[in-house]
């Protein structure tokens, strides 16, 4: 289903595009000011490109995230500590109707979590060694629950999806206000100019940040759904008072590295315009969302 909405979402852009242009008579336009750019072609090169870029993270994640992080898997249980955490997981992977995800510890005193894995059948769940140290077991499975929650809905090819569209919009319309300026403004006539350059970056930059916005706004939701998924699969208990627990330790510094923040359990505050860009909402209001049910 997702390779299908995948598809019919970038054929979508293409009509849609295509419609847009042509109902607000921009072709004629952008033609009679010397624009003559192949907007058909430039879509295609921006979709290869966006769409690749994240398809290769998304493929890499798991690689990528263990060295990022240090992350040590659990191949055969040194103690009964990791023998625990792997029958856990085990048993919310089985309720949860997922493949057995490989389970590791990474070496932080910072309460936190993350998974990853471009198939929810191939995963990857691990947990720092404080939050492992410091909650309840019955905490920690309740977020290991919330692990296994975002791997069963998808939340890691959902986002990847997501993030390539946005980049292919951002390589598009960058290209395409660069191009206009240069061939409008700057009266370039054959190649580019250096306005088309720097126009170029300055729209990536700001378009950017925009659709920086949309991938943030995505990620703070599937938190919500990996939330209400840790409290079926452990208890609505456990997983409020593990968030609970995290609040308590939120004043302390961010341990995973900028890549990997939107996979983890927890993170920072930002205040401000800076929340628009959060991966996480605030624990408050996720506590709440599981209260009200």
């Amino acid at each position: 289903m997702r390779i299908l909405l995948f598809l019919a979402t970038n054929i979508a852009v293409l009509v849609l595009v295509s419609i847009v242009f042509n109902l607000l008579g921009l072709e004629g336009i952008l033609a009679a000011n010397g624009v003559d750019l192949n907007h058909g072609s430039l879509l295609i090169f921006c979709g290869v490109f966006g769409m690749g870029g994240a398809m290769i993270s998304l493929l890499l994640s798991k690689w990528m995230a263990k060295r990022a992080t240090g992350t040590v898997l659990i191949e055969q249980p040194r103690n009964r500590d990791e023998q625990w955490l792997v029958e856990t997981v085990r048993e919310l992977a089985e309720e949860a109707g997922i493949g057995m995800p490989e389970v590791g510890i990474f070496p932080s005193e910072t309460a936190n979590a993350f998974a990853t894995g471009w198939n929810k059948n191939d995963a990857l769940v691990a947990v720092s060694a404080g939050l492992l140290q410091r909650f309840r077991p019955e905490e920690v499975r309740a977020v290991m629950a919330h692990e296994i929650g975002h791997v069963a809905n998808g939340d890691m090819v959902t986002l990847a999806l997501i993030q390539g569209v946005v980049n292919t919009f951002v390589m598009f319309f960058a290209r395409i206000i660069g191009h206009t300026v240069d061939r409008v403004i700057f009266k370039t006539e054959r190649g580019y100019g250096i306005g088309y350059f720097v126009v170029t970056i300055v729209a990536e930059i700001v378009l950017g940040i925009l659709a920086s916005m949309i991938v943030a706004w995505f990620s703070r939701w599937r938190e919500y759904r990996a939330d209400h998924a840790g409290a079926s699969l452990a208890s609505p208990g456990a997983m409020i008072a593990a968030l609970q627990r995290l609040q308590m330790e939120q004043n302390q510094h961010q341990d995973l590295p900028g890549q990997l923040t939107a996979f983890g359990i927890s993170e920072g505050m930002k205040q401000g315009l800076m929340s628009l860009l959060a991966s996480h909402p605030p624990l408050d209001d996720r506590i709440r969302a599981l209260q009200q049910g």
